[in-house]
């Protein structure tokens, strides 16, 4: 099922991606590269007035062609705005990000969290398809960086509080603090979904629900998020995500109240990217003698054209558990601790032919400290 429509989320604990290329001969690629999404309470609450959270959160986000796929898609020459249809090939992407997450409590009511990921990425492709090689066959070109991503700065609001439930509505922003410049092992610069940052703001609204079905023992959560993020300098716009989340985690010994075993649902929805550039096609054997040869002209005005490939559809399970390091051991060092742990497995994957998100890790510290007394 191929994604056509215009429109996940703001990414828990993680952040995204970026753009590249001068000349034809090195356009790059619409390459994807994606982040885990877990939902975690701690940073979805809104803290107590003068209480700090602080999240620690490690992922590795492995992406990898689907069966049946071969990986062929557009290449992008932002600096001549071409887009290249059949221009690229797409091997693999990794993904390791360190999220620091920073939840403050203003009022009983009222939070602001701040997100500022580093992350580490890996990438291979073949670049040049009917341009490069004596058949045509392209060059591989592999592709790493490493660095801040973008920071996404929140404001929460506890519409609904009770003794066993919350509604919080938030509204973020995600600041371009991350690099668009990186280049590839030619020294071209890379594409936009490949870069540490996406070179632009984002605006995202979420909304996390959560209930207390046995109290103290079993508890029910909902969140959803929409992001959009506006066209960059390159003239690459990302698409809109849609992202929900439906979970449970509850604590299954009640001589270990210390333990707690989670479960969450996602459903992720990216639109297809845009770029405003001109259009061409890879050479054919049926162009030959021109074969390997330059790309063929379709239409050389600039304007705003959907990349293909983009754009996906993923549904995922991830179980977890959390100790609560002060019901083990008793000291000052642990005292409002926690460590977590939560593996995603994708259940349902529509990637358009391009890379899609496999099993995902995710580990975390958790440790809140009472700045203010309220």
């Amino acid at each position: 099922m191929a994604v056509k429509h215009s429109v996940v989320a703001c990414v828990l604990g993680s952040a995204l991606i970026l753009l590249g290329g001068p000349t034809a001969r090195h356009a790059e690629a619409a390459c994807g590269a994606v982040t885990c999404f877990v939902v975690i309470g701690s940073q979805q609450q809104v803290p107590q007035a003068g209480l700090l959270t602080f999240n620690t959160i490690y992922s590795y986000t492995p992406m990898r062609l689907l069966d049946g796929t071969n990986g062929v898609i557009p290449g992008i020459d932002q600096g001549d705005r071409v887009l290249i249809l059949d221009h690229h090939q797409e091997i693999r992407t990794i993904t390791q990000m360190v999220a620091f997450d920073f939840n403050y409590g203003i009022t009983e009511h009222l939070g602001v969290q701040v997100t500022i990921p580093y992350l580490w990425r890996t990438h291979k492709h073949i670049d040049g398809l009917g341009e490069d090689g004596p058949n045509g066959e392209g060059e591989l070109v592999p592709f790493k960086d490493n660095g801040i991503g973008d920071m996404i700065i929140t404001a929460k609001y506890n519409l609904l509080p009770t003794l066993r439930s919350m509604v919080i509505p938030g509204f973020g922003v995600q600041v371009p603090t991350g690099s668009t410049s990186a280049n590839d092992a030619n020294g071209d610069l890379m594409e936009s979904p490949t870069q540490l940052g996406r070179g632009n703001l984002g605006f995202i609204g979420s909304l996390y629900q959560t209930y207390e079905l046995i109290p103290h023992r079993l508890n029910q959560f909902f969140f959803g998020s929409y992001r959009h993020t506006f066209r960059n300098n390159y003239g690459y716009q990302f698409g809109d995500e849609y992202n929900l989340s439906l979970g449970a985690s509850g604590i299954p010994l009640e001589k270990a109240p210390w333990l707690a075993l989670m479960g969450q649902f996602h459903w992720r929805y990216l639109v297809h990217d845009n770029i405003s550039a001109s259009l061409q096609r890879s050479a054919t054997p049926a162009d030959a003698p021109d074969f390997p040869g330059e790309p063929i002209v379709i239409d050389p005005t600039i304007s705003d054209r959907q990349v293909p490939n983009t754009g996906s559809t993923y549904f995922a399970f991830s179980p977890g558990f959390q100790v609560n390091l002060e019901g083990v051991i008793d000291s000052p060092l642990t005292k409002m601790t926690s460590l977590y742990f939560y593996s995603e497995i994708p259940i349902m994957r529509d990637s358009n032919n391009n890379l899609a998100q496999g099993t995902s890790f995710i580990f975390g510290v958790t440790r809140s400290v009472q700045l203010l007394k309220s």
